[in-house]
């Protein structure tokens, strides 16, 4: 399964003008917010408290050792007092981890009774975070800002999503995608430029000849192929049929072999993501479907038919969502269903996770005719009912974009009896003609990133500390408006490019 363990540090800023009484308070304050954080229970990383700075010199040192911290991934950064700004200029200018400025202050409420200066001078959030956050815009920074008591659940949640989003960005930035074969041929939008996506996300993307992982394939032993049979036997729905018919075992047995070649290949090499092609199959036994469908579930990312800027996704947004209800998987918009409320069927040759199933997936041997003729082991569910999102990165040539629909899973209203795939049914927002029509004018892609575990801010979050757009198409979503934000966007990120 997906899992990272990571630290985000927290840095409070002050200065030396108040006296060591006040310093005193300051840290132990400091201490009781990230203890509290920690006890919440709410954060996917343990929160590190860090000593109160108070000078250039004490900033600069704390980003520097930020920078080299293998176990940081971010700093969120509070003025408890009054930390004169120009105090931060090197140390910012130097910090290379996102951070978030949280706008917070110890106590919830005044004492309105014992009020006095020093009470003021000791709790002066209000004015110190203000000038703190005017030195961040100064200095151009991209930065989360979220304003509240610490203790608000609301505030809370911002925190989780936002530590989530650096998550996904420390491992896009040591991630590696494994490309077995070639881009399905003639197809634009899966295609992209490798070195630029490197070097905008960090995360790199390495081919290889089906060649080289069929002989990685066909090294497995029988006896392994076996006990994965046993764990195949005890995690899904096998009708006695399936299960006694020795040429549908034989075909779940080409798929324990898959899957057990492809885990050896993809972690002797360190990937944490793959592609594969229908087209380039010369020495498998077809295309996998079973096997992909359970490197996804075990926190791989997947993106069919040669997609890695998708398989790259995948695996991010699994990192974002490790331990929230909900599920991610390679997804793709197949068909529409226009006889009532406008929907989508989404589904994929074989590879769709069955982490978003609604129920216990059935094991099922059918034939697969896209590319290659042959009898596939695969995995057939629905998707669970509920909020969704569909995320597509999408290489513009000249920038990276990453386009975001929010979407109601819902039940199929009947049975889906021939369907041979596992499927995710929903309905766009804010409807399927806006949402079509806008994810067509944005360029996004057939292929999606579909996870009911990650959140709208987590990929927002994600794209500004990668730098790259964003663009949202929610239940407030209108075309005017839609196309205008596009052509904005155009020249911002043109501008910021330079010459």
């Amino acid at each position: 399964m997906t899992t990272m363990t990571k630290e985000v540090w927290f840095v409070t800023g002050s200065q030396n003008l108040y006296g060591p009484k006040v310093l005193e308070t300051v840290a132990k304050d400091s201490q009781a917010i990230v203890a509290g954080l920690n006890d919440s229970g709410k954060l996917p990383v343990n929160l590190v408290w860090k000593p109160t700075v108070k000078s250039p010199e004490e900033i600069h040192a704390v980003c520097q050792q930020a920078n080299s911290s293998s176990e940081c991934i971010g700093l969120v950064l509070w003025m408890h007092t009054f930390s004169p700004a120009k105090m931060w200029i090197a140390g910012l200018n130097e910090l290379q981890k996102p951070w978030l400025h949280l706008h917070t202050q110890f106590n919830a409420g005044l004492p309105w009774g014992d009020i006095n200066m020093n009470y003021m001078n000791t709790h002066q959030s209000a004015h110190g975070d203000r000038e703190f956050g005017f030195i961040g815009t100064r200095m151009r920074k991209e930065r989360k800002v979220v304003v509240g008591h610490w203790q608000r659940a609301e505030v809370q949640a911002q925190l989780d999503d936002w530590c989530r989003a650096a998550m996904g960005w420390a491992e896009s930035r040591s991630l590696k995608v494994a490309r077995f074969g070639d881009n399905m041929r003639q197809v634009a939008v899966t295609e992209g430029d490798k070195v630029a996506a490197q070097i905008q996300f960090g995360y790199q993307v390495n081919a290889y000849s089906v060649a080289d992982l069929a002989e990685v394939v066909n090294q497995v032993s029988d006896a392994d192929v076996s006990a994965q049979m046993d764990a195949y036997h005890q995690d899904y729905v096998i009708s006695d049929a399936t299960w006694k018919e020795s040429y549908n075992v034989d075909m779940i047995k080409n798929e324990a072999r898959l899957e057990l070649g492809m885990q050896r290949f993809l972690d002797d090499g360190g990937y944490k993501a793959f592609t594969n092609c229908f087209e380039n199959l010369s020495g498998l036994t077809g295309l996998p479907g079973l096997a992909t469908q359970r490197l996804m579930a075990n926190g791989f990312g997947y993106g069919g038919e040669g997609d890695w800027k998708t398989s790259a996704m995948v695996r991010i947004m699994k990192v974002m969502g490790q331990g929230r209800k909900g599920g991610c998987s390679f997804m793709e918009d197949y068909t529409y269903n226009m006889g009532g409320t406008d929907q989508v069927l989404g589904a994929h040759m074989l590879e769709i996770c069955p982490s978003i199933a609604a129920e216990k997936p059935r094991l099922e041997v059918h034939r697969h005719t896209i590319g290659v003729t042959c009898d596939v082991g695969r995995l057939l569910f629905t998707g669970t009912p509920g909020p969704a999102i569909n995320v597509s990165p999408i290489d513009m040539g000249n920038r990276f974009r990453i386009l975001i629909n929010e979407v109601d899973t819902v039940a199929p209203p009947a049975e889906l009896p021939h369907l041979p795939v596992a499927s995710a049914l929903w309905e766009p927002k804010p409807n399927l003609s806006v949402a079509a029509a806008a994810w067509i004018h944005a360029g996004g892609a057939h292929h999606t990133a579909y996870s009911q575990a990650v959140t709208t801010d987590m990929i927002t979050d994600y794209a500004d500390m990668a730098g790259v757009e964003t663009v949202v198409i929610d239940a407030d979503t209108t075309i005017r408006s839609f196309k205008s934000e596009l052509r904005q966007n155009a020249a911002y990120y043109m501008l910021k490019q330079g010459i």
